[in-house]
């Protein structure tokens, strides 16, 4: 648990107050709203109180006709008869639309507050670095944002309403009581601290099986959501049994924890129905005593009991909601946690747009490690001049990737600066920084949506012909308009409808569209075959004329075709030069690596 239990029988404070801060933050826009529910209710309550008086009324003249002795009781007439009657119907009627309109409210408050707070967990999720999500578990992730969201919102309606309007109740009627009969009325606060100490230490185990049920079906939506993200792998291996096994030892688990809590609950409930029938019992036999003595009349049994029925409905409804409330709060404390997560690239304080770019890059003695103490590069130190196309190679592991991921801020790095045009990019916005930076990734990554749509993402206000255009220049175009709706193909999730070459160009038409003068390239063409390596070739050679290049690559042709190569082993810069001036160095590493690579296209 992220917080340890400071009470037993109540509901983790610790952790409900990490829900209700999370909640207070997006209430403001709701004050009118809130206010108007709060009305509603207190209305409701007036006229809960109200409502066993005609039933007094009726009782005592009919006892009084009846030749009971009842001081003060009206005649019963047929006039009476009908007037309480009547009372009655618009008493409730009353109490009906007062209990309509708080639920509407509070209803809508909570709608909009969930809509607020879920986009604000969506919208901090993605300003979250690559590392964040390299570690997390996206399935969890999903349903913490949409599932735990929800239940926030699911319960303050149907759990948090009913409480508030019958906590209200309660206290108004324990002094309508105290005043009618002060000792029947005990039996109200017996009854209270009877449920507070059968209560004692059952709430705190429901709310820690709540919390690893929701724990538990967070990891269920991770393994779903592994498994059918990469089916192909599940087929091709035939893994289903195996991950159907974990599906199903996890989904027990989740079972037996939602299972315990329902007990903890059900039980709980049973509980106070016996203190609620031992209280009734009480008040019976006592407060018809006190009639037979003359102390009260019929009407006042009558009214004293409906009030405690009512106030006593409350401990009913706590036990009730108890395990509903204990899910929420787990919720909350799981949406809290994402929002906890400090975002560690963000706009630096003083940052400005980029005005306009040349596009030098540098690199000034960078070091950068993903785990401390095991530095990934190993101060690099480089310039490329603006329109310089170059090429990073060398062996896997040594960092190459993590360049790509410099330049446009994926990551910082941890000691060094990246300069764009003598400037360290720091100092830039994000949003203007990456918009004059184009990044075609070794994993392409399209959108459920048209092909159309995934090129009009380089760039959205382009038009028809521009993104026809930037597809002609990826060479593209040919297979597009041979898809059976042309550029309004529908693309399935991740782009599954298409090879990975027509991703990759695809990937190269949206780099064309955003017109970047900083273009940065992370192994093209890796994994494609020799056709659809030369169609991406001819395509990245659109994208990087006249361009600040930064291509890292395994590709002979790719590298040869640069403008310069720079050779990365062990986090540092070993080799620096024009592809030909390499191929001639002393050691040959490069002229080895090519070989290499070209014998590997050629087997393939």
């Amino acid at each position: 648990m992220s917080q340890a239990l400071r009470r037993a029988g109540t509901v983790d404070p610790g952790a409900l107050r990490r829900t209700m801060d999370i909640v207070k933050s997006h209430l403001g826009g709701q004050r009118w709203l809130m206010s108007g529910g709060v009305t509603a209710l207190l209305f409701e309550v007036a006229f809960r109180v109200l409502e066993p008086w005609p039933t007094k009324y009726v009782v005592d003249a009919v006892s009084a006709q009846l030749g009971a002795s009842v001081p003060g009781a009206p005649e019963a007439t047929a006039g009476l008869l009908v007037a309480c009657a009547a009372a009655v119907v618009l008493i409730v009627g009353l109490r009906a639309l007062t209990n309509y309109l708080a639920t509407v409210c509070f209803a809508l408050a909570g709608s909009r507050v969930a809509t607020k707070l879920r986009a604000a967990v969506f919208a901090h999720v993605q300003s979250l670095s690559d590392g964040y999500h390299a570690t997390s578990k996206r399935g969890d992730l999903v349903q913490r944002l949409v599932g735990d969201v929800g239940k926030l919102q699911d319960v303050a309606v149907t759990a948090g309403l009913p409480l508030i309007a019958n906590v209200i109740t309660l206290l108004v009627m324990a002094v309508v009581m105290f005043v009618l009969d002060p000792r029947l009325a005990c039996v109200v606060v017996f009854a209270a601290a009877a449920y507070w100490m059968t209560s004692r230490g059952s709430t705190t185990r429901i709310t820690q099986a709540s919390r690893k049920t929701r724990k538990g079906e967070g990891q269920l939506a991770n393994i779903a959501q592994e498994s059918l993200g990469a089916i192909g792998v599940v087929h091709a291996y035939s893994l289903h049994g195996e991950i159907s096994k974990s599906f199903s030892g996890s989904n027990m688990k989740t079972l037996k924890d939602g299972v315990q809590a329902k007990k903890l609950a059900a039980g709980l409930e049973r509980r106070t129905d016996v203190i609620v029938g031992v209280a009734t019992a009480l008040v019976l036999g006592g407060g018809g005593w006190r009639v037979v003595q003359g102390g009260m009349s019929p009407g006042d049994l009558v009214i004293f009991l409906t009030y405690l029925k009512t106030a006593m409905k409350p401990l009913r409804d706590l036990a009730k909601y108890t395990g509903r409330i204990a899910r929420a709060t787990a919720s909350g404390e799981r949406i809290a946690d994402v929002l906890d997560v400090l975002v560690d690239i963000d706009d630096e304080p003083g940052a400005v747009p980029v005005a306009q770019v040349r596009g030098d890059v540098a690199l000034r003695d960078v070091w950068f490690g993903y785990l401390p103490g095991e530095p990934v590069l190993r101060g690099l130190d480089v310039t490329i001049p603006a329109g310089q196309r170059v090429a990073v190679v060398g062996p896997s592991g040594a960092g190459k990737s993590t360049i790509s991921k410099l330049l446009p801020r994926l990551i910082d790095p941890t000691e060094g600066a990246v300069c764009l045009d003598g400037k360290n990019i720091r100092g830039f916005t994000l949003e203007s920084l990456r918009s004059h930076i184009a990044l075609v990734p070794q994993e392409t990554v399209l959108f459920s949506g048209t092909i159309g749509d995934n090129i009009r993402y380089g760039r959205l206000d382009a038009t028809d012909e521009e993104v026809r255009e930037a597809a002609r220049k990826a060479s593209a175009h040919e297979f597009i308009e041979e898809m059976p709706e042309g550029y309004d193909s529908y693309v399935g999730e991740r782009g599954g409808t298409l090879s990975g070459g027509q991703r990759q160009r695809i990937a190269v038409a949206r780099a064309l569209l955003r017109d970047s003068p900083v273009v940065v390239l992370d192994e093209a063409t890796t994994g494609l075959d020799p056709k659809a390596t030369s169609a991406v070739l001819k395509a990245i050679d659109h994208l990087t004329v006249d361009r600040t290049t930064v291509a890292i690559t395994h590709d002979a042709h790719l590298a040869l075709g640069a403008d310069r190569v720079l050779w990365v082993e062990n986090g540092m810069i070993e080799l620096d030069g024009g592809p030909m001036e390499l191929m001639s160095e002393p050691s040959g590493r490069f002229a080895a690596w090519v070989s290499t690579q070209r014998h590997a296209k050629e087997v393939s």
